[in-house]
């Protein structure tokens, strides 16, 4: 059953759908945009420094307008669902065109894989960050946010539309709304594997770490309330984080894949 929105918003909506009417649009953005912020606030977590919030936020912005104009309200879907997608599809969008990974970065990460390869083969085990970091004459604060940032440019990749046979562009998964009440059996064992996976990953990292990543990614804590959690600093916090990621990476992109 479809639930039921507060009376003010429903109206928001009636005037909007049926008269187009501008100052309810308006407010129907106003009322949405925690939900603008929230996507914002989780995307910039990955991200470097140079990329703007500002800019990821106007991203998020034009996603949600679209989401206005396109969505049926007399539909059994919920708004919030709706523009999510939207929301997000829009900013990884952005990202995408704007390539906001500096060419920099991306040497240095293969630079990195390299380094990482070849310890690999003489250690016979996979390098750490310090060792990997020794080798090339860089600290290994820098080992780990290079790699935490090319990890999320590949996510990127999961959201691409992908051509079909004609050439054509398909809708890639961040530009549909799925259908939850239906799910292939393929999919469902694809989707175990997975999960399967990264799970013996996590199991291998240290207590602090599991505690970082499940708060960061289960209960969608920032690195700030996690500090507050564990009584350490957000710097150190983030620390861990890049460390487990780091730790993860290889796990991660495969997922990915």
């Amino acid at each position: 059953m479809k639930q039921q929105e507060a009376p003010d918003l429903q109206s928001l909506w009636n005037k909007w759908q049926q008269h187009r009417n501008e100052d309810a649009g308006n407010e129907l953005v106003a009322q949405y945009m925690p939900l603008v912020d929230y996507h914002v606030r989780r995307i910039s977590a990955h991200l470097p420094g140079n990329v703007s919030r500002q800019e990821i936020k106007s991203l998020g912005l034009l996603g949600l307008v679209d989401a206005i104009e396109k969505f049926d309200y007399k539909r059994d879907l919920k708004f919030d669902t709706y523009a999510s997608f939207r929301v997000r599809g829009a900013i990884m969008d952005g990202l995408r065109r704007e390539d906001w990974l500096p060419r920099t970065v991306r040497e240095k990460s293969k630079k990195i894989d390299a380094v990482a390869e070849d310890l690999e083969q003489v250690l016979g085990r996979e390098p750490e960050p310090e060792e990997i970091a020794d080798k090339m004459g860089i600290s290994s604060q820098e080992v780990l946010t290079v790699m935490k940032d090319t990890l999320y440019a590949n996510t990127l990749s999961i959201e691409e539309k992908s051509s079909d046979e004609d050439g054509q562009h398909a809708e890639g998964i961040g530009y549909m709304i799925p259908d939850e009440k239906e799910s292939l059996p393929e999919d469902q064992l694809i989707d175990q594997e997975k999960v399967g996976e990264l799970s013996k990953a996590i199991k291998t990292l240290n207590e602090k770490e599991q505690m970082v990543i499940s708060l960061f990614y289960h209960k969608e804590l920032t690195l700030t309330e996690i500090g507050e959690v564990l009584e350490l600093s957000t710097s150190r916090i983030s620390q861990i984080h890049s460390r487990a990621v780091f730790k993860l990476r290889k796990v991660l992109l495969q997922v990915i894949d």
